[in-house]
This record gives structure tokens, sequence and C-alpha cells, in this order.
């Protein structure tokens, strides 16, 4: 390892659908993780998953632990001598309940690491290893949130959220955000326009956070973003380029008049293309969304360019990670309900990109390509990352500490 840098893993999982099926996935989901992490060999890894506990959270959180020590207990990670844990799982508190889950290993190499206290506005030493769970809106070494309410007013209340930690780490400042974005609910919704209502509502608060960092009281750091971001592909787009020279079908409902389901015919009648709210069928699914999808259905990949004034990412060349099968022997295949998207990503702030080493190691990618790991695949971003490059943000610190010592001295008087 360079001396000048540190092996870097960012990873990001939405893994709501392996809590379904917890004796079997668990264990397939782990084994896949660690086999990256094997291979990658960082000295850093931060671990950012969204549904923790699974979609019926009230039954499968009991499970969460379950899968921490299948991830802890092993082999690959007995060298990560430090780590923080966060798992927001107290689901009967529905204003603060967002049920990510940030995760962080340093391996015992490291010996220069401090995690931000958001309380008293200073670093403080990382030693040993930590696990906060279940209700953690106490633990001040990290900062959550829930989008407003208004973000959804469809919705009696959303899990939908960010957790941020940050880190100085051999002498470089940045933060740790895992963000989980609201879903698209209806194909039908989804294809009337361009922005979609749901990609405005992602706007909104992906906005309404970067907006809050831009801003930040705390002092602004470089930052990672990696969570499940919800970004589809422009569905109208892709459906016109999917139904060139089709002919279409609408199936009404006899209960209302209005139509369930959009079916386009080619010239001899075949069934090319089943469009329902939750149902989103190609004839020769598999291999039009699996094989080259980068050069034709990335170019309607288009949500991360709004927001290209804060973020950047490295070229994604891997297939759509979101909705594969949760079935466990057909993992290697996307469900047919939704257009394949790249909903889970690894986003940097410009000054974030700036801390990569980009003459070393990058690799971008998906893990378990061939292996069930629930409707998501994970998304991984292997960087170098760059050390002692957080001089600007420290003297910052300093700045806030004396201020707030000036404040409390005055009171105090």
């Amino acid at each position: 390892m360079d001396s000048k840098t540190v092996p870097f893993l960012l990873v990001t999982a939405n893994v709501g659908s392996i809590f379904e099926d917890p004796e079997q996935m668990l264990k397939i989901w782990t084994n896949e993780f660690l086999v990256t992490v094997s291979r990658l060999d960082p000295k850093f890894i931060a671990l950012h998953c969204q549904e923790v506990g699974g979609k019926n959270y009230e039954k499968s959180m009991k499970h969460v632990e379950d899968f921490i020590n299948l991830l802890t207990s092993n082999n690959e990670l007995r060298l990560f001598s430090k780590s923080r844990i966060f798992l927001d799982e107290d689901y009967s508190s529905a204003e603060n309940f967002t049920a990510l889950g940030n995760l962080y290993f340093i391996h015992e190499s490291i010996k220069d690491v401090l995690i931000w206290d958001f309380k008293d506005m200073k670093f403080v030493p990382v030693q040993g290893k930590e696990v906060h769970s279940g209700n953690i809106e106490t633990v001040v070494t990290k900062e959550k949130a829930k989008f407003p309410q208004d973000f959804f007013p469809e919705c009696k209340w959303s899990r939908k959220g960010f957790m941020r930690t940050r880190w100085s780490l051999q002498g470089t400042v940045f933060d740790m955000v895992n963000i989980h974005l609201f879903h698209d609910a209806s194909n039908f919704v989804a294809m009337e326009e361009y922005p979609s209502v749901y990609c405005k509502n992602r706007r909104r608060a992906l906005e309404h956070t970067l907006q809050r960092f831009h801003n930040d009281s705390y002092g602004r750091a470089p930052y990672f973003l990696f969570g499940d971001f919800n970004f589809r592909t422009d569905t109208d787009g892709v459906i016109k380029k999917l139904t060139e020279g089709l002919t279409t079908t609408r199936i009404q409902n006899n209960k209302n008049g209005d139509f369930t389901k959009l079916q386009y015919t080619d010239e001899e009648s075949q069934l090319i293309l089943t469009i329902g709210k939750k149902e989103f069928k190609h004839s020769d699914h598999q291999s039009i969304f699996l094989q080259n999808t980068d050069t034709w259905l990335k170019r309607f990949d288009k949500e991360v360019e709004a927001f290209e004034n804060y973020v950047t990412e490295f070229d994604v060349t891997f297939p759509p990670s979101y909705p594969f099968e949760e079935n466990v022997s057909e993992g290697a295949n996307y469900m047919l309900t939704r257009c394949p998207s790249w909903c889970d990503r690894v986003l940097l702030s410009l000054s974030a990109r700036q801390l990569v080493n980009e003459k070393g190691f990058i690799e971008y990618g998906i893990i378990g390509r061939n292996t069930c790991m629930g409707d998501h695949k994970p998304v991984y971003l292997r960087i170098d990352l760059k050390g002692n490059a957080g001089g600007k943000f420290k003297g910052f610190c300093k700045y806030i500490r004396r201020k707030l010592r000036s404040v409390s001295s005055a009171i105090d008087k």
C-alpha cells in the first residue's frame, strides 16, 4: 500500500428483500460481499444499507443481529480492528425511522482515524468496535434525518431520508452519506412525461439534502454520497425506443373503464412489450436489458445530470442494479416488473473527487452479478484515497470551536 493513499471500498446495498428469506439469503449475500472484499483488498470499508430489517420490519428486524454477526465474525474482516456500525431499527418511532444502516470497518494498519462528534463539534479517536442499534437518535457520531412530510404528500409517512458520518483518515477529512430516495409506484405514471412526478420528488429531496450540506453548520467537507437513489431511466423515452413501428393495444378494465395494460405487437401480431402498473415485460427481456445496456439504455439514465454542479460519478459500465429476481435460482435475471435502472449509485462531491488518486486503482461495479442478492445488486466503488488532504477543514474546525467557546463564555458572564 502506498503510504500516501488508503485503499477505499464504498458499497451501497438495499438489503430489504434478503430479510424475506433470511435462512438462505443472509449467508448468500454475506459470502458474495466478503468475496469482493477479499478480491479488492481495501483498508477502509464503508457499507451503506437501506431497508435494514426488510419491508416487513416488524417481523424480520430480529434477523438484523444475525446479519451483522455473519459480517463481523468472518476471516475476511479479522484484520479490521476498528469498526463503527449505526443501525436505525426503531420502527415504533415513525417520525424518525429511516431503516438505514451505516457500517464502517477500518484495517489495523490504519493508525490515524477520527470520527466527528456532531454535538461537541469535534473529532474523536476511533478505537475498538462499536455497534449502535435500535433507537440511535442520541448517538452523537452520526447525523440522521428524514425528508420533510411535504416531500411525499401521497404517503402517510416514509422511511426515506439520509444518515451521514464525518471522518478524518490519515489527515484527510470527508463525509459519508447514506441516502434513500423515493421509488416509482406506477409504470403508467412514470411514462407520462420526463421528468416524471416521481423523478421530480427525488430531485426535490436530493436538492434539499445537498443544499443542507452546502450551507453546513458543521463546516463543509468533501462528501461521498452513496445509497439507493431510486434513479430510473426516462421511462417514456425507453418505451418509445422499444416500440418503434409497433402497434399499441389498451386492455380495458371492465369495472371502471380504465386500462390495466398496454400491449405492443409487431406486424405479425407477435407480442413484444407489455406494460402494467407493476409490469414491464419484453419478449426478449433478459438479453435486451443485460447486454450492451451501457450503449443504448444508459442514454436514458438522466436523473443524475440535474446535479452535475454538485456531484460527479465514475463511468458506469455495469448493468442496471434493479430489479433482479428475488428467487435464489434466478438471481441473474431481471424481474418483469419495472424497466431495469441504475437505482444504486456511488456519487462524489466535486471536492471529494479531488481526494481520489485517479492514477491509482479504480473499479466501479456490482456485486453478485450471477448470484441472488435480492432485488437490488449491491454497487461498489474501489478507489485509492489521498492522505493529508484535510488541512482547510481542520482550520475551519478550530475556528468553530473558538466561536463556541466565546459564545459559552458570554453566556457564563
